[in-house]
């Protein structure tokens, strides 16, 4: 059984709060999911402003924290994992930044990526800044670094590799993209990050002037590669449209191979993959991919979504070393995607998955948000549904707990809010939460699948696999 179902029942009484008159617990009110295999276990209420709008979200197991690019409170939001208590928001962040129409400029807008390792979190920010943060010191001296990676629009979606030492951050927003390798502080007491070199990829490629992108990086310490979601690359097939503003976008996506060894200059240009070296970017098919996560046997799961190419609905999995893939059909629309190796499932926030068969899947009527469970065998289990606007997603695997932000309502926080009643009757409130998932584990088999999947780590590379 698993072991954090005791969490469960000491949670079951706890204080209701008000949704529309009515009192409701968290997970009980209207439109929140009863009848699941993930079953939504309690929230976890975020104080100051109402959750309008939030970014990347990420666990780190060891110490027993979940941490949230929370914009609307222009901080980074830290909620113990082991008593599902909200701990502390570490600001200096620039917050929501809004368009000219109201609605949130998420390109300008912060905190936004987030990734850590040990007592170090590192954070974009909507000023082209990432932030160096020791999570050993109190708020007000807790961000050691600010470090301008020379663009004029946010630092988003990264990763690190296993030993903490070496971090890839996408700015996604710049035309044309680029990415940035820095050196990371690894488990070292003292910050030291710096940047080694400015990642672009061959304007033939990602062509400037279309408003192209980087997303979710992933890092594979079997092949010892950065892997990154590309959603639109240029004659994916020949003669696609790649620009919006000529019409509605045809071409797929691609996934972009960095191996850190190779990057030799402080302005490095990667092209068309190339296999003996096993760098470049991979043309997918059937695929503009948002998110990217590593699961078993070296694969790579790529979230998929009609926001990129209204064809694409499906969601991919792809073998880092031999690059077959296959197509998971009836999810889509995801932005972050993560593997849990705890109970050896994919989880994707999908904001965008798709109400109706066949394709394309391009109106946002045509769309509703959901989290998405997929076994390690790349089978779909469910789809759980999720406040609209819902696409960040981190699990814990040592408690084997699933959380997912909930957007408050749009009568509380206007355009961007829950515009169902999904996130309200998840929350218990119409302020936004982090609601959170869990499900029933096999201990036995599991430990056993976790022997086997360890073993092969090790004999392939000698340390055992930290996703």
């Amino acid at each position: 059984m698993l072991r954090s179902f005791s969490v469960a029942h000491a949670l079951a009484g706890a204080a209701s709060l008000g949704i529309c008159g009515a009192a409701f617990g968290a997970c009980t009110g209207p439109g929140a999911p009863t009848n699941t295999e993930t079953k939504c276990l309690t929230a976890v209420q975020i104080p100051g402003n109402p959750l309008r709008s939030f970014d990347i979200s990420w666990v780190n197991p060891n110490r027993a924290e979940y941490y949230l690019g929370d914009r609307s409170n222009a901080g980074i939001d830290i909620i113990d994992t082991h008593t599902l208590k909200f701990k502390r928001t570490i600001g200096g962040f620039v917050g929501v930044k809004l368009n000219a129409a109201g609605a949130v400029n998420n390109n300008i807008s912060g905190p936004d990526g987030v990734t850590s390792h040990g007592r170090w979190l590192y954070a974009g920010d909507g000023d082209s800044t990432l932030k160096v943060i020791d999570l050993d010191a109190p708020n007000a001296s807790a961000i050691k670094q600010s470090i301008n990676t020379g663009g004029t629009t946010r630092v988003d979606e990264m990763a690190l590799t296993t030993d903490g030492e070496l971090l890839l951050a996408a700015n996604n927003a710049e035309d044309p993209p680029f990415a940035t390798l820095f050196r990371a502080n690894g488990d070292e007491h003292v910050s030291n990050t710096a940047i080694l070199s400015k990642i672009t990829i061959d304007p033939a490629i990602v062509p400037a002037g279309a408003g192209l992108s980087m997303e979710q990086p992933a890092w594979d310490p079997k092949t010892r590669r950065f892997y990154v979601s590309v959603p639109i690359i240029a004659n994916n097939p020949a003669g696609c449209n790649f620009n919006a503003d000529l019409g509605a976008i045809t071409c797929d996506g691609g996934l972009l191979v960095v191996d850190p060894k190779a990057v030799t200059t402080s302005n490095f240009v990667i092209g068309a993959f190339n296999p003996a070296t096993n760098t470049g970017v991979v043309p997918l098919h059937a695929c503009g991919p948002n998110g990217a996560t590593v699961g078993v046997h070296d694969n790579l799961l790529l979230g998929c979504t009609p926001a990129n190419n209204p064809s694409n609905v499906t969601t991919l999995v792809i073998n880092a070393k031999t690059k077959n893939f296959a197509n998971i059909a009836n999810i889509t629309g995801s932005d972050e995607v993560w593997f849990n190796p705890g109970d050896r499932r994919y989880y994707t926030a999908s904001n965008r998955n798709c109400t109706v068969a066949g394709k394309p899947c391009p109106a946002a009527s045509q769309q509703t948000a959901v989290l998405g469970v997929i076994d390690a065998t790349s089978v779909l289990i469910e789809t759980v549904p999720q406040s609209s606007n819902s696409h960040s997603v981190a699990a814990d695997s040592k408690r084997n707990l699933i959380f997912v932000p909930q957007v408050a309502p749009v009568a509380v926080v206007g355009a961007g809010g829950d515009t169902t009643a999904v996130g309200a009757g998840i929350c218990g409130s119409n302020n936004g939460c982090v609601g959170v998932f869990s499900h029933q584990v096999d201990r036995d088999r599991d430990d056993d699948d976790h022997d086997r999947d360890d073993n092969h780590d090790r004999d392939d590379r000698g340390e055992r696999h930290d996703h």
